[in-house]
């Protein structure tokens, strides 16, 4: 059994073959940063287009790779919301187009879910139940998993995402596109202790996070500096470790509620090193472990799609050949 994934949900075009007893078959991204990058972010109009230009001869050229034809595919999962409604679609359309032409199922795939799941791509996946943490640009999650389509949203942001503060300040600090990992770059140049900033949400009670008054309050310690490179740096080490460590406090917490003693680490800001590194110690602390994708299915691919395509088909989801997609869909609400 053979699973085509594909991914579209916003500037990363990815496409993957999974099958569930030889694993990832195969996989390729295509990335969408230098298109952007001119434009200070995602341009919802570009990133369509380009997933037009992009999805089916990835599609080609990975079958063609991986020696396999359409007649060696069970089905296609595609990545149905939440996202860009317009990039959503290209992958949507394309997916339900080849699923009636091969005759085969489509089988619509939950982001999150994707990357929810992302770890289990990995040689040694972590073992129901745990606590997963997702981080990315639109969504920064806790989530307690029992089991495959068994979720509960344990806590959310209430406003910023972590990966979208990251953009926002970036870009305040005058850093290009993508802001995240050029911010995390310059914080390596920073002084520690010059700065100490809050640690939003975390002297009170419950799950949630909010990063807009971390936002708030970078900017107007900027403001009170000469912005000077150094300046510029102190700040990023700052705002990172402020971060990381509410991060941190929040997964212990939910750790500790939870009884668990498995902590999944997922997402675009998954990646950042600091964040790593700080989650990782907190987890040793508590004499848990902590399981993340490897760096390349960090940000969006169509591996994670793929693997939770074949666990869907497994549990005989089916699509019909309506074209639906949902650019906000809240992961408590998947089934």
């Amino acid at each position: 059994m053979i699973i085509l994934g594909i991914e579209t949900s916003c500037d990363e075009t990815g496409v993957a073959l999974y099958h569930p007893e030889k694993g990832l078959i195969g996989h390729l991204l295509h990335s969408q940063v230098d298109l952007h990058s001119e434009y200070g972010g995602v341009v919802p109009e570009l990133a369509s287009r380009d997933h037009i230009r992009k999805l089916v001869p990835l599609i080609r050229q990975l079958l063609n790779n991986c020696q396999i034809t359409p007649a060696n595919l069970d089905a296609i999962a595609y990545t149905a919301g939440p996202g860009l409604a317009g990039a959503l679609l290209v992958g949507a359309a394309t997916a339900k187009s080849l699923a009636w032409t091969w005759n085969i199922p489509a089988i619509a795939i939950h982001h999150m879910e994707g990357h929810l799941l992302a770890p289990m791509l990995e040689p040694d996946p972590p073992e129901f139940p745990f606590i997963a943490l997702l981080v990315s640009g639109g969504h920064t999650l806790l989530v307690g998993v029992n089991d495959i389509g068994r979720y509960q949203l344990l806590g959310e942001s209430l406003d910023d995402a972590a990966g979208e503060a990251f953009d926002k300040i970036a870009k305040m600090l005058g850093l290009g596109y993508p802001g995240g990992p050029l911010l995390s770059k310059l914080a390596t140049q920073g002084t520690s202790g010059r700065f100490k900033f809050p640690r939003p949400m975390t002297d009170r009670p419950g799950l949630d996070f909010s990063f807009s008054g971390l936002k708030t309050f970078t900017m107007n310690t900027l403001h009170k500096t000469k912005q000077s490179l150094q300046d510029k740096a102190d700040i990023a080490f700052a705002f990172q470790e402020a971060v990381a460590d509410t991060l941190s406090i929040k997964c212990r917490r939910a750790l500790q509620q939870n009884d668990s003693k498995r902590l999944v680490v997922s997402g675009g800001v998954s990646a950042n090193n600091k964040i790593r590194q700080t989650l990782t110690t907190m987890v040793e602390q508590e004499n848990a472990r902590i399981y993340f994708p490897r760096l390349e299915f960090c940000t969006d691919n169509g591996a994670m799609i793929a693997y939770a395509g074949c666990q869907r088909f497994l549990a005989g989801q089916r699509e019909n050949l309506e074209i639906q997609v949902k650019a906000r869909w809240p992961i408590d609400q998947l089934l």
